[in-house]
Formats: C-alpha cells, structure tokens, sequence
C-alpha cells in the first residue's frame, strides 16, 4: 500500500490505510507499557511543532510521540517568534524547512492551512487541527478507543453530540467512522448543525433533535465541547438553557436503560456538554482516548515518514 507522506485529514483516507494506521497504533501501545517506554524508530529524524493555536493534550502529546520514538523535537509557538513582526506562514515554514527537518505537526485558526504548508515543502505534513476543518489524528485515537471497547467499528452506532458547526473533531470523526462502517448520527442545536448535512457528508448520516432520542440509539457517545470562542453571538439562548435541553447527564443515560460509552475531546465544559460526575463515570472512556492519542501519534510518524508495519510486528521494537 502506498501512504502519502501527509496526514491532512481523514476525508477521502482509505479505509485500508486506516486499518494501517490504527493496527500499528495497537502494537506501539504495548511500547507505552515498558520501564523504558522508548523505542529507536525515528532515531536521526527532525521533527518541527508548529502550534498556532492553544494546545495542552495534543501538544503534549504530539510530543510525548515524538520522543517515544526517539526523534528529534523542535516545538514553536507565535510568541517571541518572527511571526508576531508579521512574517507569513509561508516565510516560516520555509526558513524552518531549510535548517534540514523532515516533517512538520501543525495546528492552525484557519481551516485549509494544513494543505497549503504541504503545497509549500517537501517535509511531511500532519495535521494537528486546522480550524473548522479537521483534526485527524482525534478521529483515529476515538477509534482506537472504540475498537479497544467494543472490538470492532463496522456496525457500531456513534452519536455525535453538540457543537457540530465548529468543530473539527466531528468532521474527523464522521469521515473517518463512515469509511470504517459505522453508523454515525449528529444531534444538537439546530443553530449549530451545519446547514445542509446530506451534501457535506451524505445521505447515510442521521440526525436527531432529541438527545435522549440519540442516547437510546447509541453505542457511543462522543461529547463534543461547546466552542465559545468560535460561535458568533445568538446561536444559544444561554448556556443553562443548552445544559436542560443537550447536556449528558447521568439520569438520561438511566432512562435509556443500555450501557452506552461517553467520549469527549476535552477540554471538558463540566456542568454544561456533560455532567461533571459522569465525565468521571463507569461510563466514561475519556482518559482512555488521551492514552490512545499518543499510540496513535507514534503510528503517524512511523507511517508517515516511510516506516512498515512489518517492522512493527517484528521484533526490532
């Protein structure tokens, strides 16, 4: 199988590159287990952090990865960089590009910008969430946190709950989920639903108004936290009014009377998307996506800059 050397989202991936990606995300989890939990896979390799955006669980653990794997970590923030005298993206990148590095983790505001620094370099590029766009390896690491629960993603029923409008996550999550087989429904607020969702994303996805509606369905609920930042003003009557009417309460998923998985992305709104007692629950699988999100990290990496999966099997780990 031939693998772009980019990760820039997970609309129009391959399903079999998916299963790739997510089989050597298994086998680099039982390397987190180890006393010294470091492999030499990615030993001599460079590999530049460009963040954006605010971060703390991605950041971390894009870094936590790269390390794992032994490469070599440059992290970058705007503060106290030649962008805040107003260089361009591009002029950035590429004068980074020409101190010899061989790939770029990049999280950017605006949704497109993941494509356009792989149009400018000859590094690889992984996209760590562009915008409103996409946030790849989010929707791999939900993944692999759903095929360690339930053993399998053809046939599960995932609901997506909340703030789909703005958030990239879901897009991750819709495409990468429907290439698995998995059914997948949205349901929040009309306001933030996108407008025509059968265009964006087909006919097969589902959507429902009621929430309780959509726990009942359910095999996994995935959270997804109410962007504030991004909204612009009377999408929502008010924050109570959004909790009373969408927020994931543990009485809900009483009434629906099925054992369902709660995921979130995090930062958690505690109180608001989800009741702060359940994102703790017997329910919940959250700090279970946080650990699979390094595995999966390692396994873009290795991947991306031209590892094979038989080397992961082996014994050279």
């Amino acid at each position: 199988m031939i693998i772009s050397k980019h990760l820039l989202g997970l609309e129009g991936v391959q399903r079999e590159e998916i299963s790739l990606i997510l089989k050597t995300a298994h086998s680099f989890k039982e390397v987190l287990t180890r006393p010294i939990p470091k492999v030499p896979t990615l030993r001599g390799k460079t590999i530049v952090n460009l963040f954006f955006e605010a971060s703390t669980r991605t950041r971390i653990s894009f870094e936590l990865a790269e390390k794992r794997l032994s490469a070599d970590s440059i992290n970058f923030t705007t503060s106290g960089s030649s962008v805040a005298k107003g260089e361009t993206l591009k002029d950035t990148v590429r004068n980074i590009e020409a101190m010899k590095i061989d790939m770029v983790v990049i999280r950017h505001q605006a949704s497109g910008a993941a494509h356009f620094l792989a149009q400018c370099l000859d590094a690889g590029v992984i996209n760590a969430g562009d915008g409103q766009h996409e946030h790849p390896t989010q929707g791999l690491l939900d993944m692999m946190t759903l095929q360690e629960k339930f053993g399998r993603l053809q046939g599960l029923k995932v609901a997506i709950v909340g703030d789909i409008t703005h958030s990239r996550v879901a897009r991750s999550n819709i495409h990468g989920l429907m290439t698995m087989g998995a059914a997948v429904a949205l349901c929040g607020p009309a306001t933030l639903l996108p407008r025509d969702i059968p265009a964006a994303f087909g006919k097969d996805l589902l959507v429902f108004k009621k929430v309780d509606e959509a726990i009942r369905w359910a095999d996994a609920v995935n959270v997804l936290r109410l962007q504030l930042e991004r909204q612009k003003h009377g999408l929502l009557p008010s924050l109570r009014e959004y909790a009373m009417h969408f927020g994931i309460t543990r009485r809900r998923l009483e009434a629906a009377k099925k054992e369902v998985v709660i995921m979130h992305p995090g930062p958690i709104n505690r109180g608001v998307e989800l009741e702060s007692d359940l994102a703790d629950s017997e329910f919940s699988v959250i700090l279970d996506q946080v650990t699979n999100g390094v595995a999966v990290r390692m396994a873009v990496l290795y991947l991306k800059s031209g590892g094979e999966q038989e080397v992961v099997n082996g014994t050279g780990l």
